[in-house]
């Protein structure tokens, strides 16, 4: 028997969740719900009841606030609210910690993945973009843009930054799909991926504790003896976190990104005027908006990892109560009128962004600098070289991975 989701009553045309509808009738539907409310209470299918936060405004203090935590889904003593059983691999990750533990480790990880040092990795990215451009264009005819671009570039530039050998490149698909599976591998296969994935991984660092490099794994392995001290225990989940998540959803906004140009003739031939110098905001506006300008109807309804609130705390007028789960709306939240101009249309010159895919506060993407230089540096030397790409067929997506990433998506030019 198929569960249902439940959502508190609520006035004619504000009802949540609500199902794929054309996009702009999706944001009318959301502008309407947020004039009407912060937030809405919902059943889930797997966990319980959740708040899911609408407005801009209010996501943002949720996720600055301290006291809202994650630690009754980290221990097990809570399961996910969420659409579909959460996987208990991610619950070991630094973005089930909370404070103190929680700003140790992401202090530690910051210093190697810094702007500073993002930025020295970009002429490498632009290198290895154009290698690979080069490498479909001997090819000829019509590529998948997934596999053969959009992957491997994150691939690479992860692997870089972790001191993996990017020849392990179909290795870590296998592992980031498997554990971020949803449907169609067993308890079994997982658990047996996530083993190889550590015993990879602490041969990596023992390696590296030995014969330290300039990469983050060497400076995880050596931070013990330091000022802070790490333990394998600690460094295995944060290298684990960015090998399954720091080049699947990069490589995921770089299809959409890609894809969303491609479906708007007029931000399209823009973008082609200047691919540099829009290269930023196009890539902000990719991530607020990009996966729903791709001709897909839009929903309403998901929402970022919850949170459990540890007192009863009033948001924009609305009790959330000590013990209730809450979550960020994430696609409402990017298309608040009160927080943007215009939301429904795909602006790639939007300057003002305050989109929260990569979240915020403490909780903000570890990553996001590599995967905001990452989707800066694939768009723009794709759309130089290949000025005349077009699409060869309807993308694939893959819906037994959390997430839905594009699976295929064949170009020529």
């Amino acid at each position: 028997m198929t569960q249902q989701i439940q959502t508190q009553a609520q006035p004619p045309g504000t009802e949540y969740p609500f199902a794929p509808v054309p996009v702009p009738e999706a944001v009318e539907h959301l502008k309407r719900i947020m004039a009407d409310r912060p937030m809405s209470r919902m059943t889930m299918p797997h966990g319980g009841d959740c708040w899911l936060v609408h407005r801009n405004r209010a996501a943002r203090e949720i996720l600055g606030d301290a006291r809202f935590v994650r630690e009754p889904f980290r221990t097990g003593k809570r399961e996910v609210p969420f659409f579909v059983p959460f996987p208990d691999f991610l619950r070991t990750t630094l973005q089930f910690e909370d404070p103190p533990q929680h700003t140790k480790l992401r202090r530690l990880v910051q210093k190697a993945i810094s702007p500073r040092r993002v930025r020295d990795m970009r002429s490498s990215a632009v290198a290895f973009a154009n290698e690979l451009i080069d490498g479909m264009t001997a090819r000829g005819g019509v590529r998948d843009l997934v596999t053969e671009y959009a992957l491997a570039l994150p691939i690479e530039m992860l692997s870089s930054l972790l001191g993996v050998p990017s020849s392990d490149r179909d290795r870590f698909e296998r592992w980031s799909h498997s554990t971020l599976a949803v449907a169609d591998r067993s308890e079994e296969e997982k658990a047996a991926d996530l083993g190889e994935l550590a015993a990879y991984m602490t041969d990596l660092i023992a390696r590296r504790r030995e014969e330290p490099r300039d990469d983050l794994l060497s400076a995880l392995a050596h931070a013990r003896d330091k000022d802070e001290t790490l333990t394998d225990a600690e460094i295995l989940p944060i290298a684990f976190i960015l090998i399954v998540g720091g080049f699947d959803n990069t490589a995921n906004f770089l299809s959409m990104g890609v894809l969303s140009l491609l479906r708007s003739e007029e931000q399209r031939a823009l973008f082609l005027t200047d691919p540099d110098g829009l290269a930023p905001t196009a890539a902000e506006e990719i991530l607020r908006h990009g996966r729903n300008e791709i001709g897909l109807p839009m929903g309403g309804g998901g929402g970022l990892v919850p949170f459990v609130a540890t007192e009863d705390v009033v948001v924009d007028g609305q009790l959330i109560a000590a013990g209730e789960a809450v979550s960020v709306d994430v696609t409402a939240a990017g298309h608040d009128p009160e927080a943007l101009e215009d939301p429904a249309r795909f602006d790639i010159t939007r300057k003002d962004n305050p989109h929260l895919t990569l979240s915020y506060g403490i909780h903000h993407c570890l990553g996001a600098p590599l995967a905001r230089m990452e989707l800066q540096v694939g768009l723009a030397e794709l759309f130089k070289r290949l000025p005349g790409l077009q699409l060869a067929g309807e993308p694939a997506f893959r819906h037994d991975v959390l997430g839905a990433p594009m699976a295929a998506l064949s170009v020529t030019w």
